[in-house]
């Protein structure tokens, strides 16, 4: 196993070396008392693992890991301090082992020993190189071959939101003080970008771990990042990308609508309360309610009542306050003599505006309302 040696401390460098040595399965590659050589040299020795200080004047360990984990993906990364109230903020990167000074030899061959656990191990957790697709629709979730990765889990709600930024603003540059003001505002400098790294080095390792081909590219000496997504398929763009691609609704290409349409399943990252992302969810959300507005009328057009009826269902089930779905309905329930179903979805709809937005009905729907218990109260 190839190992790297990262400390400022000359002293502790050649003591951590010395006993490394005696463990005929690990082989010192380098050793560094400067981490920005280390980060420019590491990979060229393809380490199997990487031990780290974490209290190094010119540059945090934590930052250096997550820098040196982006140099060489494949590495484990074993923090080596004397100071333990790093030790959660270690494990939150999902770091091997958190080994303290002064370091002992049966701690450090139990680490070694966990490495090699881990290694051997690998093969075994290799999946088949399928498609991967993220859905950005409803909530945020990853599919490979069609099936969830239901092992694919953020350590925390930073983690995901963190991704989730990323991947919004996907093969764009994103500049760490963005992120810290998003995520940690409350937060001094020092802590707030602590708090980044380890966050950053997190979302790598739960990709890496799911073999999740996305890239976190560390940009301007580390003043930001930016996910690159390749050929990734996104549900969004999937979905968008086929929507201006087709042509106006006909007989010849509506089972190609009607696809488009089930494929929105919800509004973009509408289970999480991301306010950066409320734009973007308006946008997409005026798009399909113009698209499914659109089938419904070629539905109705065509004398398809049945398949008209689902289109409107499922719109007035994802979009609860958009009238004009509700109003579809009732016409045509009103089209095929469902008097009852009319009189009910204008209960359920008055209902909704009053109880949940203290509002009453917009004018439109309460003129066709009357107009049409007129015409009814007249044919009785």
């Amino acid at each position: 196993m190839q190992a790297i040696l990262v400390d400022d401390e000359r002293l502790a460098l050649v003591k951590l070396e010395f006993m490394l040595k005696k463990i005929p399965s690990l082989h010192i590659a380098a050793s560094y008392t400067d981490p920005s050589q280390a980060i420019q040299e590491a990979p060229s020795y393809h380490p199997d693992v990487i031990f780290i200080d974490i209290e190094m004047p010119e540059i945090n360990g934590l930052q250096a890991a997550e820098m040196l984990q982006e140099a060489c993906p494949n590495a484990n990364i074993i923090f080596v301090t004397a100071y333990n109230h790093y030790a959660v903020e270690a494990f939150e990167i999902n770091a091997l082992d958190y080994i303290l000074k002064p370091v002992r030899n049966d701690r450090l061959l139990k680490a070694v020993q966990r490495l090699e656990e881990r290694l051997s191990l690998a093969p075994k957790l290799i999946i088949a190189k399928e498609e991967v697709t993220i859905r950005c629709l409803q909530s945020l979730r990853f599919e490979r071959g069609g099936q969830s990765l239901n092992n694919l889990r953020w350590r925390t709600s930073k983690a995901q939101e963190l991704f989730a930024f990323l991947l919004h603003n996907r093969n764009r540059f994103v500049s760490k003080d963005m992120l810290i003001e998003l995520l940690w505002p409350d937060f001094n400098l020092k802590k707030a970008s602590t708090h980044l790294y380890t966050t950053i080095y997190q979302v790598r390792q739960c990709l890496k771990q799911n073999e999740v081909d996305l890239h976190i590219s560390n940009l301007s000496g580390g003043e930001g990042y930016t996910l690159e997504t390749g050929s990734m398929l996104i549900d969004v763009d999937k979905w968008e990308q086929g929507i201006l691609a087709l042509e106006t609704i006909s007989e010849v290409n509506c089972a190609e609508h009607q696809v488009l349409f089930e494929l929105y399943s919800g509004d973009y990252y509408d289970d999480y309360d991301y306010l950066w992302a409320e734009s973007e969810r308006q946008r997409l959300r005026t798009i399909w309610l113009h698209h499914a507005m659109g089938i419904a009328q070629f539905y109705i057009e065509s004398n398809r009542i049945a398949e008209a009826v689902t289109v409107y269902q499922r719109v007035v089930q994802l979009q609860p306050y958009f009238e004009q779905g509700h109003l579809g309905l009732m016409k045509v329930y009103d089209s095929i003599g469902e008097r009852s179903a009319v009189e009910e979805q204008y209960k359920l709809l008055k209902d909704l505006f009053q109880k949940e937005l203290n509002l009453g009905l917009p004018a439109s729907v309460e003129h066709w309302y009357e107009q049409w218990e007129q015409l009814n109260h007249r044919v009785r």
